[in-house]
């Protein structure tokens, strides 16, 4: 099963290392780091990423990931990136986060339920997509999940889907996927309206620096 994970500079890591460290895990797996030019590529927090491979040089995967950015509107530019994703057919399509962005972009998207960071679903919107309020959607090929850390979901469920849900649990035992976060403020719904505001003034403050 050969996986490619998109990259592209200024793209946020964990939406694509929370599910590397689950689907790698799938016997015969075979993982490949693909962008517009192999190389150093660097993540939205400043992390060094290394893309093993050009576009060209990856024609057919069975899986892709699409990771988001905090910057995603820049990735949208990509001509290279958005055209590889309208013509790869894989078994599975699958983003995190703002990377529904990008697939809504290439065409993948129109009209289709999909997942996507909650300050992101307007956009969204308006890139074709009718953005849902779910953790992941499946809408075979393509899945969806919900900001960064729903990326393991998203990649465990696919497992489910692929290899039985004793695999998939097994794999989130042995990454001890068990959360318990110290507060209970991971949705819009949950932190109030001021919590949500001061992220949304972080958000701008950091796009602005970038």
């Amino acid at each position: 099963m050969k996986l490619a994970f998109v990259l592209y500079p200024d793209m946020t890591a964990l939406d694509l290392v929370g599910p590397y460290e689950v689907l790698t895990q799938w016997p015969g797996s075979e993982a490949v780091f693909v962008a517009s030019t192999p190389g150093d590529v660097t993540a939205d927090s400043g992390l060094p990423l290394r893309a093993t491979h050009g576009l060209d040089e990856v024609s057919d995967p069975d899986v892709v990931v699409v990771g988001g950015s905090s910057r995603t509107e820049v990735a949208l530019e990509d001509e290279a990136l958005i055209g590889w994703l309208a013509e790869v057919q894989p078994k599975w399509l699958t983003s995190v986060c703002t990377g529904s962005g990008l697939l809504a972009k290439a065409g993948r998207l129109d009209g289709v339920r999909a997942a996507t960071h909650w300050a992101w679903r307007e956009r969204l919107a308006e890139l074709g997509a009718i953005p849902v309020a779910e953790r992941v959607v499946f809408e075979p090929p393509v899945v969806t999940a919900a900001g960064v850390s729903a990326g393991i979901d998203m990649a465990l469920a696919l497992t489910a889907r692929e290899l039985g849900d004793d695999v998939a649990k097994a794999i989130q035992l042995g990454i001890e996927y068990d959360p318990d976060p110290p507060f209970d403020a991971g949705s819009p719904e949950k932190a109030g309206p001021d919590l949500t505001n001061l992220l949304r003034q972080l958000m701008a403050a950091s796009e602005a620096t970038a």
